[in-house]
């Protein structure tokens, strides 16, 4: 019987390809091969890289060179030295002893991001391994092996060390892959690919799990996936500003560069281009002096969010692109450095920023559709968007629903770069934690998925109530929220509607129907 995988996992579909070792690695990168199965591809130059500095270890290694991790214990064991025997042993029970997570598997996605980042850094040349290794991850990727690996138990230093390992022992044949749809053992799995199993050599298992590529392949996905909620975010509330009859000055770019905040005037840009040639964009209709802070803050607010993940790129490229992994071996100067590359605090940060920034827009969001469904607050639509109100209760319960996911939300948005506890004896008495953010990042914009997905339903619902004309964005929208959910005459089970939006807004349909209709928005980056 074939057993269930991880969810959003295809078979790689052979979309482009990606050169690893050449030229600096981007977010869009990570997400063509983790999600959409382009090919990748090691340079020579890269090749040639960590040949030489392998040559450099195994001199250093024959030399009887003092050498963290390659002839020594490691974590607080550091200071036992290992005999010739012990060293061609120690790299598989190093990775046994390290395979230590627990839980569900991680998405193959997940995985397949993390191979990549951890290939990237070997094509550094400053890891030691052998070119093996990375070669055999390439050909792993190419052919859509994936290491099972469990979600939990990185600390985020030295690196994401227990899930790395478990990808590692397949390294050795051993462990479980996924593979033509079904979960097998790895030997297997790579016998029916036709990749040799190269096994552990001196130094190879430390070099294929020191760093936190696991925590780095997530939140390059995650990041990506957070931009197109943002614009996705931004359509939401240009339908709401149509529904609610805005004043529209609150995004008038010049206003924006008046402050200085890129992210902000990005947002206003993208509003106006949503919500172009309608009634209320050309001030033919009565609108009020000032609207509600939720309804003209929203360039200030969701800029905010872009502003942040303008940062966070910056910060997981850097990452993606850099040496982490201890100890680092310099070929040029025959040098062996040793440090905490490995150290997640770098992405774990800005990763953690992030989630808090998806359930701050998520809670604007919330406000809005308040006033789409008070009839206090609406500009005249129906109570809870209903003509049968009494009778019906329209969208009241959506409400309820949209709460429920913010306040989850919300208690996910404290920050796990400073929940540190010390491992290992004390040795390792400061870890990042960025396993866990981004294990609850990924929690956040699944739930800012049915956020905004109640949004979408309500400010469609409003807008069928509306007798004027929109804008062409805005037309897109409503037409891509009616072919999922269609109108509220009366009431009905909800559920239903709220999972297909939600689905609809995770996989970006409104996003691309509106960018069909009038270009391109513009991106954080």
């Amino acid at each position: 019987m074939k057993r269930h995988l991880p969810p959003r996992y295809s078979p790689p579909r052979g979309r482009g390809r990606v050169t690893i070792g050449a030229g600096p690695l981007t977010i869009s990168d990570v997400v063509q091969v983790a999600r959409h199965g382009a090919k990748v591809e090691l340079a020579p130059k890269a090749v040639a890289r960590i040949a030489k500095c392998r040559g450099m270890l195994e001199k250093k290694i024959s030399a009887r060179e003092i050498m963290y991790g390659v002839n020594t214990g490691i974590g607080e064991f550091s200071e036992v030295v290992l005999t010739d025997e012990q060293v061609q042993q120690f790299q598989r029970y190093l990775i046994y002893n390290h395979a230590a997570g627990i839980g569900k598997p991680c998405p193959i996605e997940h995985v397949r991001a993390a191979l990549l980042s951890r290939v990237n850094v070997h094509a550094k040349g400053h890891s030691g391994c052998r070119p093996e290794i990375p070669l055999t991850y390439v050909a792993m990727l190419n052919k859509g092996v994936t290491p099972v690996v469990c979600e939990k138990g990185s600390v985020g230093a030295c690196g994401d060390l227990s899930p790395m390992s478990q990808a590692a022992l397949s390294l050795m044949g051993e462990g479980a892959c996924f593979y033509e749809g079904e979960r097998m053992p790895a030997k297997a799995a790579l016998e029916k690919a036709g990749i040799p199993i190269p096994g552990l050599k001196a130094r190879d298992g430390l070099a294929a799990i020191n760093g936190s590529n696991l925590i780095t392949g997530i939140g390059c996905i995650e990041l990506f996936d957070a931009e197109r909620w943002c614009k996705s975010a931004e359509i939401a509330a240009a339908m709401t500003l149509e529904a609610l009859q805005a004043n529209m000055k609150p995004y008038d770019r010049r206003l924006h560069e008046l402050r200085g905040f890129a992210g902000a005037v990005t947002t206003a840009d993208n509003i106006r281009a949503v919500v172009a040639g309608s009634d209320l964009a050309s001030g033919r209709l009565k609108v009020k002096v000032q609207d509600a802070y939720s309804m003209r803050s929203t360039p200030q607010v969701i800029g905010a969010l872009r502003d942040h993940l303008a940062h966070a790129r910056r910060q997981f490229e850097i990452e993606l692109n850099g040496v982490a992994d201890n100890p680092i071996f310099l070929p040029d100067s025959d040098t062996v450095l040793t440090g905490a590359n490995f150290q997640g605090t770098p992405i774990s940060m800005p990763l953690d920023m992030v989630g808090a920034g998806v359930c701050m827009v998520s809670v604007l969001s919330e406000r809005r559709l308040n006033r789409l469904l008070n009839p206090a607050l609406s500009v005249g639509l129906p109570a809870f968007l209903t003509k049968g109100a009494g009778m019906f209760s329209g969208l009241m319960l959506s409400q309820y629903t949209a709460d429920a996911l913010i306040v989850e939300q919300r208690i996910l948005s404290a920050p796990s770069c400073v929940q540190s506890i010390p491992a290992a004896a004390d040795q390792e008495d400061f870890v990042s934690m960025g396993m866990n953010g981004a294990l609850k990042t990924k929690q956040i914009l699944e739930n800012a998925c049915g956020v905004l997905a109640i949004e979408f339903i309500a400010a469609a619902q409003g807008l069928d109530f509306r007798d004027f004309s929109f804008g062409k964005g805005t037309k897109a929208a409503h037409a891509a929220v009616r072919k999922v959910v269609a109108h509220l005459e009366e009431d009905r089970p909800l559920f239903p509607d709220h999972n297909a939006m939600a689905s609809a807004v995770e996989n970006g349909a409104v996003l691309e129907a509106v960018e069909a209709a009038i270009g391109p928005l513009k991106s954080s980056w």
